[in-house]
């Protein structure tokens, strides 16, 4: 699925460890906001900390979502994510602190992260 937005917020990188495996993890929170007549937010999360540092988005730019729904039960409550699994950022905005990084110092216009093919395989049937 797919979906285009606004970022509205950033969330706060939150971090833990697995009880199957005992591995670290990190996750962060994205909300988007629509730009239709009914405008409509969503929330997406990117999970690992490579893929949260290709992200790079910030509020204010603009985006282009792939992503994957899942649900979860938990204690019988059953809990919908929003995996993404793929950015494309238009406009992107610089703040003071990106000027400063040489990986932000010429704006992109258009900047595409995608998460799942990281080398670039293809493994789609068509």
């Amino acid at each position: 699925m797919e979906i285009s937005g606004k970022i509205i917020a950033v969330l706060p990188i939150q971090q833990g460890t697995s009880k199957g495996s005992g591995k670290q993890w990190s996750k962060q929170d994205f909300v988007i906001e629509t730009q239709e007549q009914y405008p409509k937010k969503m929330c997406y999360q990117i999970f690992g900390e490579e893929k949260i540092k290709m992200h790079g988005a910030q509020v204010g730019d603009d985006v282009d979502v792939s992503f994957d729904i899942d649900c979860k039960e938990w204690n019988g409550k059953w809990f919908n994510s929003v995996n993404a699994w793929k950015v494309i950022q238009r406009n992107v905005h610089q703040t003071s602190e990106q000027s400063a990084n040489q990986q932000y110092e010429t704006p992109k216009e258009y900047q595409q992260s995608t998460f799942e093919n990281d080398k670039g395989k293809d493994d789609l049937p068509f």
